[in-house]
């Protein structure tokens, strides 16, 4: 494939604006995209270069960013009123090359697409506790929905037994990544401009029943007091897929922020926990112990963020969504 740096189409642009707001590793956005024609198709590329190397060597997570963002752009070609085609690994010899979406027929955009569209914006990582609010009635089987509608499998954990051994996975995965100086530089490098907001992270991350990443260095300043601890923690549950190979990835990815958006629409916004699943003795043994064989593929915490925590991140959507460059947008020649 030969590609040249021109101008990209309106509706390329309009794919990769959405394609950019999915969620990835410490906000690494590993992914490039490539125009076919002029609006006549759009590549979605794994970006090996900005890859977490040490967080995921095999590039699990990677691909799974990927994917949410392939859902983005398959939503954006719908939101446009066409049916988006997509072939997932269209060329064997090419690894990085995901995927490719084309627009097929047009047809009226639904309530529900547009639903999904619509949040896409409003999307984003939540880090710290939640406000003790329950879920919205019947969202978590609306949620079991969207993910098998996409191949994969939500499941929710709320038995006392259960959650704990979800808390002593994460623990585990969280004090062994922290006192291995090469991934703690490795999460740290992902705060501040063009990743992580430094104010997102305010929050203790032993603040909640599962442990969160420790951006700001704050576990090794202060210890937590007991009895603030586990607060917030929210709906906790684990995706899933029958198999592990890159097209799973792929589809938990797609299957990942296709909850996620339906999710936002309801003003519900998750918090992520997936240091077990870095570790593969941990991941093993979640996978026997928990997802009946399933490979797990993402961890997290479901709930509604406080006010406050929204109004940062979306200052900081706003600020980065004025800075978007097309650096690595190509169009075929």
């Amino acid at each position: 494939m030969s590609v040249s740096y021109e101008k990209p189409g309106h509706a390329a642009v309009h794919l990769t604006r959405a394609a950019c707001l999915a969620p990835s590793p410490h906000n690494s956005q590993p992914w490039y995209f490539v125009e076919e024609g002029h609006d006549h198709g759009f590549e979605v590329h794994a970006d090996v270069g900005r890859r977490m190397i040490l967080t995921d060597p095999g590039g699990r997570e990677m691909v799974i960013a990927c994917g949410a963002a392939l859902f983005n752009a398959r939503t954006a070609v719908r939101h446009l009123g066409f049916r988006p085609v997509v072939e997932l690994l269209p060329e064997p010899g090419s690894p990085a090359f995901l995927a490719r979406v084309g627009f097929a027929t047009h047809a009226p955009v639904t309530p529900d697409e547009a639903e999904l569209a619509d949040a896409i914006a409003r999307r984003h990582t939540h880090r710290g506790p939640f406000l003790n609010e329950s879920l919205p009635d019947g969202l978590m089987d609306e949620l079991r929905e969207h993910a098998r509608v996409e191949g994969a499998v939500l499941q929710v954990f709320d038995e006392p037994e259960e959650l704990e051994v979800l808390a002593e996975l994460v623990r585990t995965a969280e004090d062994t990544q922290r006192a291995d100086p090469g991934r703690a530089a490795e999460v740290m490098r992902g705060l501040g401009h063009g990743g992580v907001p430094a104010e997102a992270c305010r929050y203790h991350p032993d603040g909640t029943f599962l442990a969160g990443r420790d951006y700001l260095g704050l576990a090794r300043r202060y210890l937590l007091p007991s009895r603030r601890r586990h607060h917030g923690t929210g709906t906790v549950a684990v995706l899933s897929t029958p198999c592990d190979d890159r097209h799973d990835w792929l589809r938990s990815g797609q299957a990942l922020q296709r909850v996620l958006l339906a999710a936002a629409a309801r003003g519900v916004m998750a918090a992520f926990h997936t240091q077990p699943l870095e570790l593969p003795a941990l991941r093993a043994q979640l996978r026997h112990r928990l997802t009946a064989g399933n490979f797990p593929q993402t961890l997290l915490r479901l709930g509604t963020a406080h006010p406050r925590h929204r109004q940062v991140v979306a200052a900081y959507l706003d600020t980065a969504a004025t800075e978007l460059e097309f650096t690595g947008f190509a169009t075929e020649a």
